[in-house]
Parts: structure tokens; C-alpha cells; sequence
């Protein structure tokens, strides 16, 4: 499954115009055999992905510059990038819109609601390998949020009693963390005055399909920042599809009878506004899911 090109619409238009050009007589240099193109895509992907050099390892190198407006693969700013432009039909059986996230939904995954005692807490999209959990930040103007965050992350994985190292992916680094039921893989990009974070959790045996599956839903997702005033590092909101609020009403209310009318759900703790430490507690409680969970290739509703 390869990352880079996406399915654009506006693409047949380009080789429309580049056909043209070539039956008007333009030169164009062929590459030289067995090379690809310098600017392709694919060599994007390689040296993003490539080994450091001698001495040096993924906390040293620095993490590339995404461009989530005029780059060639997402996330993408969904204020300034029209997701109709993009065909995802090869990849997706349709496109989760959450208000302030679209995501393109992998071919036999489904979308699964956690519930907390005061209603839905996480969404998670579930597939054979294992599931996705998807959450966007608001972030400063500035780059490094991600960067900063990751250390942070690690160490709390570290404390929690994970094996932790990080790799490097097409956006730079990964955490990964390691448990006896699975394997925690943490991906994050920067946009314009946003960050996502995928939390991936899988088997040990089906990471690796995970981590590629997970990368390609990252590269296709769409984060709506919006003009509203949200504090660097809190999430952004979410807004359940209408579907997706019927079950979860219906849950509630199930909840609600079987608690009775005399022992209603009491608040809970204050909303933790430090992403890292909501990173550490996703990562634990997915390591502990897998460890009780159902075979990843018969996902079942929360």
C-alpha cells in the first residue's frame, strides 16, 4: 500500500494540459533508466523514512517541515484545502466528518464509540490490524509542538511501565511503545495553528500492517481549526454524525436504567488540558484493551 500519489480530481486536468504540451513539440528530458523522477513523490516517502546517519538517531535529527496547505500529502488544512478536490474511493468506504476532523474511512473498518461515565469519551476507528484513535489540537503559531510533546510522551509511556523508542515516519517521529498485550504507536503532524495525534494500537503481530494503514489515514485526513478560540493544547471539538449520536443516546439511556434514578453518574475530574498526559492514558488503556479484547478482524461496538 503506498502512501504517496493521492487520487486527486484535479489531477486529470494537469495531464490533460502536460499531453498537450508534449504533442506541441516540448522537449521533455527522460530520466535515466530504472530512475525515478527527482521530485516524485515516492522519493519524498523514502527520505523521509530513511536511516540516520552513523551516529546520530531520531531524538537528534530534526522532524520535517509539513505543509498542510500546498504540500502533496496531508493531514491537510481543512480551512484552506477543499476535500472535494480528492478522490479517496480506492482507499475509503466513505468519510467520517467530525466537525473539526474528515477522515477518510479505511475499506472494512468500523468507527466505535467509548463511552465514559458522562457520555461518549473517545472515538476509535477499528480495523482488522487494530484500531485508530484520532484527536486534533489546537497549537501556537509556531512549529515544535509535536516535538515537545513526544518527549513528554515517552517518558510518561517509560514510567508507565512500556518499552519505548522512537521512530522516524514521514512526519517525523513516532513514539512507540511496547506492552505484553501489544504495541502503541503514536503518530503526530503540525498544521496551521493545529496538531494531530493518531494513537494506533495493535497486537504485536499486526503492527507493522497498522502502522502502514495507519500512516495512510493520517496522510488523507482533514483538520478544521476554525476561527474560534481554543487554547494551545486543548482538543478541538468534536461533533458526533447524527447515526453515531443515536447509539450513543440510546447507551445512555440503557445506562440510566440500569443505574436506576437514585444513582446518577456524579461529574468527573477536571478536563486535563496537558495533551501528553491524554496521550499516556490512551496508550495505557489500548494496551490493557488488547489484552481482553476480541480478534482485531471481528471488530464489535463498545
Amino acid at each position: 500500500m503506498a502512501l504517496w500519489p493521492f487520487g486527486k480530481k484535479k489531477d486529470d486536468e494537469a495531464a490533460e494540459a502536460a499531453e498537450t504540451a508534449d504533442a506541441a513539440g516540448r522537449d521533455v528530458p527522460a530520466p535515466a533508466p530504472g530512475a525515478a523522477p527527482a521530485d516524485s513523490p515516492a522519493d519524498a516517502a523514502a527520505a523521509s523514512t530513511a536511516a540516520p546517519a552513523p551516529g546520530t538517531g531520531p531524538d537528534d535529527e530534526p522532524d520535517p517541515v509539513h505543509d498542510a496547505v500546498n504540500g502533496s500529502t496531508g493531514p491537510f488544512d481543512g480551512d484552506s484545502v477543499d476535500i472535494a478536490d480528492f478522490d479517496f474511493s480506492d482507499f475509503a468506504s466513505g468519510v467520517l466528518n467530525l466537525g473539526s476532523m474528515q477522515i477518510p474511512l479505511p475499506k472494512e473498518s468500523q468507527v466505535q464509540v467509548e463511552m465514559g461515565e458522562q457520555g461518549p469519551k473517545m472515538l476509535h476507528i477499528v480495523t482488522r490490524h487494530g484500531r485508530i484513535t484520532p484527536v486534533a489540537f489546537a497549537a501556537p503559531t509556531s512549529a515544535g509542538q509535536w516535538r515537545e510533546a513526544s518527549q513528554e510522551i515517552a517518558e510518561g509511556m517509560s514510567r508507565d511501565g512500556m518499552t519505548v523508542r522512537i521512530d522516524r515516519g514521514p512526519w517525523g517521529r513516532e513514539v512507540v511503545g511496547e506492552g505484553p498485550a501489544g504495541i502503541i504507536r503514536i503518530i503526530g503532524a503540525e498544521g496551521p495553528r493545529w496538531m494531530l495525534r493518531m494513537t494506533l494500537a495493535a497486537p504485536a503481530d499486526r503492527a507493522e500492517e497498522l502502522a502502514a494503514l495507519g500512516r495512510e489515514v493520517t496522510a488523507r485526513t482533514f483538520v478544521y481549526r476554525g476561527d474560534n478560540p481554543v487554547l494551545a493544547g486543548n482538543s478541538l471539538p468534536v461533533a458526533l454524525p447524527q447515526q453515531l449520536v443515536d447509539q450513543v443516546q440510546q447507551a445512555m439511556q440503557q445506562r440510566a436504567r440500569q443505574q436506576g434514578q437514585g444513582n446518577q453518574p456524579q461529574p468527573g475530574a477536571a478536563q486535563q488540558n496537558r495533551q501528553d498526559q491524554q496521550a499516556v492514558d490512551e496508550a495505557s488503556q489500548a494496551l490493557r484493551d488488547l489484552g481482553g479484547a476480541t480478534p482485531p478482524d471481528k471488530p464489535t461496538e463498545k
